[in-house]
């Protein structure tokens, strides 16, 4: 596994998948190093905490808006797992200017630092809604997403290579809506449904980080890896949060789906199915002709989605009842608003 003995620094890395994969990747690969690099020096602070006395762990204060401080950040690193964004979709659609900077202009930055310091391979994390977007956020990583795959030709001759994971709704992640319904049962407050009809993939933190190490392994340059998971009608997950508590119907706000998608019908000439996920193939490979990428997947029918509401795999609410009952931490260490249900 490439993650073994290496350097590895993570963007945006103080957020709730660094918190999951900094544990887990020291646990299974005893890396040099894990450098997590964001600009929150409150979160550093905290995080640090977790992991004093630990050598392998180092933080370092930056933007990836910053291309001369991302240069010095990856430089003598060996592998990227790129995590900052600007995500909640309101915030974005009320800060485009901002989103753009960090979602599009950081991506840039990122992949022309890596390329000129020589860092082997790159996985940036994508989100459902860069399938087929209509909100801001959505457009901004779809934007990105081409960028890490173009990043691939871009790099030339060089070794650096870059892959991209898609995810849908983190559970219990700052951005997921099951902290949101915690919080407002703790405070005896009605649950606020966007609308009774809404469906999300969930896929567990845990799930998230073992989609990063598969992309490390099985990564050629430009695929997108999308993994299978179950779906959970929004009323169903309020039940299995919050049972009882009333809920309210508050509308679809700007730039929501009622359904997320991770494969949309123009992707389906280049997806292949594998056991435990897909994997897009890019349109365009200079890097590594004549190479298989599909590495024997089966191609997925033409016309084929996959999206929330007509997903096989349907997650219950005792099933997600007993998750949260394992790993829902205090309401007060939830605040932010839902980015993704």
């Amino acid at each position: 596994m490439p993650l073994a003995k290496s350097t590895i620094l993570v963007t945006g890395g103080t957020g709730s998948f660094g918190h999951a994969f900094v544990p887990m990747a020291l646990k299974k690969f005893d890396p040099e190093r894990i450098i997590i690099y964001s600009r929150d020096e409150m979160k550093q602070w905290e995080m640090a905490k977790l992991f004093e006395g630990d050598k392998r762990v180092r933080f370092f204060i930056g933007d990836v808006r910053d291309r001369n401080r991302l240069y010095r950040a990856v430089d003598g690193v060996d592998h990227v797992v790129h995590a900052a964004a600007t995500k909640i979709v309101p915030t974005a659609e009320y800060n485009p200017f901002e989103a753009v900077k960090t979602n599009i202009l950081g991506a840039m930055n990122l992949i022309d630092a890596c390329i000129d310091k020589g860092v082997s391979k790159v996985v940036a994390l994508s989100t459902d809604k860069a399938s087929s977007p209509i909100n801001l956020y959505g457009a901004t990583k779809l934007a990105s997403d081409k960028l890490f795959v173009a990043g691939n030709h871009y790099a030339g001759g060089g070794k650096t290579r870059f892959s991209v994971v898609r995810y849908g709704n983190v559970m219990g992640s700052r951005g997921s809506v099951l902290p949101f319904f915690w919080d407002a049962a703790s405070k005896n407050e009605p649950l606020p449904i966007t609308d009774e009809r809404m469906t999300r993939f969930m896929i567990t933190l845990e799930q998230g980080v073992e989609l990063v190490w598969t992309a490390f392994e099985d990564m050629a340059g430009g695929e997108i890896y999308v993994r299978k998971i179950p779906s959970m009608n929004i009323v169903d997950i309020a039940s299995a949060v919050a049972p009882g508590k009333p809920t309210r119907v508050v509308g679809i706000r700007p730039g929501e789906k009622l359904h997320e998608q991770m494969i949309g019908p123009e992707d389906s000439l280049t997806t292949f199915e594998y056991k435990d996920y897909f994997k897009i193939l890019p349109t365009i490979n200079t890097w590594d002709r004549g190479a298989d990428l599909s590495k024997g997947g089966k191609p997925v029918p033409e016309g084929f989605t996959y999206t929330s509401d007509t997903n096989t795999e349907w997650m219950s609410i005792p099933e997600l009842q007993s998750w949260v009952e394992k790993n829902l931490a205090a309401p007060s260490s939830h605040s932010a608003p839902p980015a993704r249900a």
